[in-house]
């Protein structure tokens, strides 16, 4: 599978607007700020294909990329506490929306900022996913920003809290030193051979 060749294809923000999932998807789920847009960015390969903003809960489309066998699907950051009580509904409609429009979904990749113990939010989405039989990865960003016995402890304390949820694959990902990057493509491909 090639992943240098993707491109923008399309920006949702409605569920209403949601089109019919003719290609294997693999979405990427997690909190404002976790570092999303940068890892879609090095996990593709560019510089700029998924726009990095310094403002948290930037995001509020479902943006699609486009692949030569699929789709990878932006969505939007959950958590950020400046948005309007209207917003959250918004986003939580379009969400709703994305999960139960029957699409062709063949992994999510769960990002939990390593630094961090899982957000409420962040354990929410693995109940949801788990509930619904939606396999999901964890990728466990900004690990570059831990010394050694930091991350360990970190890589510790989130898989503990993650075996309650079964056997999850767990990916320490630096979208600045590239680290986990080749796991996550290896990942990514398997899911879609399912």
């Amino acid at each position: 599978m090639r992943f240098d060749n993707a491109v923008f294809e399309t920006s949702f923000g409605t569920s209403g607007q949601l089109k019919t999932s003719d290609l294997p998807e693999i979405a990427f789920s997690g909190r404002s700020n976790v570092g999303k847009s940068s890892l879609l960015n090095r996990l593709l390969g560019r510089k700029s294909l998924a726009r990095v903003s310094s403002m948290p809960g930037k995001t509020v489309t479902i943006n699609f990329f486009k692949l030569d066998s699929c789709r990878f699907v932006d969505l939007p950051g959950y958590g950020y506490a400046k948005v309007s009580h209207d917003e959250k509904i918004r986003w939580a409609d379009l969400m709703e929306g994305y999960f139960s429009s029957g699409r062709n979904l063949k992994l999510v990749v769960q990002l939990i900022d390593m630094r961090h113990a899982p957000s409420q939010q962040d354990i929410d989405m693995i109940e949801y996913m788990t509930a619904n039989e939606i396999p999901f990865i964890v990728a466990l960003t900004k690990c570059d920003k831990l010394n050694k016995s930091e991350r360990m402890k970190q890589l510790s304390e989130i898989c503990g809290i993650l075996t309650a949820y079964g056997s999850i694959s767990v990916v320490p990902f630096s979208a600045t030193k590239g680290e986990g990057v080749e796991e996550l493509r290896g990942l990514i491909a398997k899911a879609l051979e399912k």
